[in-house]
């Protein structure tokens, strides 16, 4: 079991635009114990609407009984900035005025959110990740991580993510934040306030994480003669509330902008230099039918990350099996963790 700890930052927090904040918070979680070497560090990076309890969310691949697992390895997951799950985000109280961020929190990038995470990792005396693992935002933040500073990380787990964040991705954002602008209370100042908004966003989200084929396995009518109360369109209210009752708008506008910020090759030479001076040991999974993040997008990182490891799964989940076919990623990964372990043997025995 773990419960949630929080990192008060009591510094200056610099954004990539050169914005700041006067301090942060980050809610964080931990399983099991570091070990004497201190080389069991599992570090899991969450997507968009997740949060730092890693072990609910990503069911089948962390957990008790699974391939990361508690009794072996020293797992954190922390929550990111601007989510509302513990970490300072915009219903925060904003020091100067005392009053909540809302509107006025400052927009924030994927390489913010791994700035955060580091200062983490300073804070609990973590020098080395033996694995580095995220899925779409969550793996943006992780490729990000490496590029950065991949010399502290041994394995990098990539899942249904990119390099870039596409024009396709971009505009199913913006079309969902759109939604949320057209609900007037997002512009009231409550913390409540864009939640209709909030639910039609959620609902476009959907037709990018799932597959024709997923709405045709689980929404299908059973009968002919309806003319309406559809089951999808009942799927469709049900998971817009849902979220609704879980999240808020607010951080939803910024986290979909950080996601649209990611480009490794920003202020750098280009995006294919950034990937090639990715250093961990490199596994990029992609989805074969993922609408959100083509499985094209996977090829090009595995293509232009030396010596990086590919596989593609299938999946009628689309975007959202990285999350639900967690006994193919067990297998996948675990085989890949494995072979990287006997590399390391044979380098030690070459250099011996």
């Amino acid at each position: 079991m773990s419960t949630i700890s929080t990192y008060p930052h009591n510094k200056t927090f610099k954004l990539e635009n050169g914005k700041k904040l006067r301090k942060i918070e980050l809610a964080y979680q931990t399983y099991g114990k570091l070990n004497a070497k201190k080389d069991n560090v599992i570090w899991a990076c969450h997507a968009l609407t997740a949060n730092s309890d890693v072990l609910d969310w990503w069911k089948g691949l962390f957990g008790n009984n699974d391939l990361f697992n508690p009794e072996e390895h020293f797992i954190i997951c922390a929550n990111v900035l601007g989510s509302h799950y513990g970490s300072t985000n915009p219903l925060s109280e904003n020091p100067v005025t005392g009053l909540p961020y809302y509107l006025s929190f400052p927009e924030f990038t994927i390489r913010d959110l791994v700035s955060a995470h580091r200062l983490l990792a300073e804070h609990l005396g973590i020098k080395d990740i033996k694995v580095l693992i995220g899925g779409s935002l969550g793996g943006q933040q992780a490729l990000e991580w490496a590029i950065t500073d991949g010399s502290a990380i041994e394995n990098l787990i990539l899942v249904a993510t990119n390099a870039v964040h596409s024009p396709w991705g971009i505009a199913f954002n913006e079309s969902q934040r759109l939604a949320i602008s057209t609900d007037r209370s997002f512009y009231a100042q409550k913390p409540d306030g864009g939640l209709k908004g909030l639910k039609t966003a959620r609902s476009i989200a959907l037709l990018s994480y799932r597959s024709y084929d997923a709405y045709t396995d689980t929404q299908l009518e059973s009968v002919n003669d309806k003319t309406g109360s559809f089951r999808a369109s009942s799927y469709q209210n049900y998971q817009g509330e849902k979220l609704c009752k879980r999240f808020n708008a607010y951080s939803y506008w910024y986290l979909s902008k950080a996601m649209d910020s990611h480009n490794v090759g920003r202020g750098r030479k280009s995006v294919t230099e950034a990937l090639s001076g990715v250093k961990p040991n490199t596994l990029v999974i992609g989805v074969e039918n993922d609408v959100l993040f083509p499985i094209s997008e996977q090829e090009f990182l595995a293509k232009h990350i030396p010596d990086a490891a590919f596989h593609s799964i299938k999946s009628a989940y689309g975007h959202d099996g990285f999350l639900i076919e967690t006994d193919i990623l067990t297998n996948v990964i675990g085989n890949f963790l494995k072979e990287s372990i006997n590399k390391k043997i044979i380098k030690l025995h070459k250099t011996a």
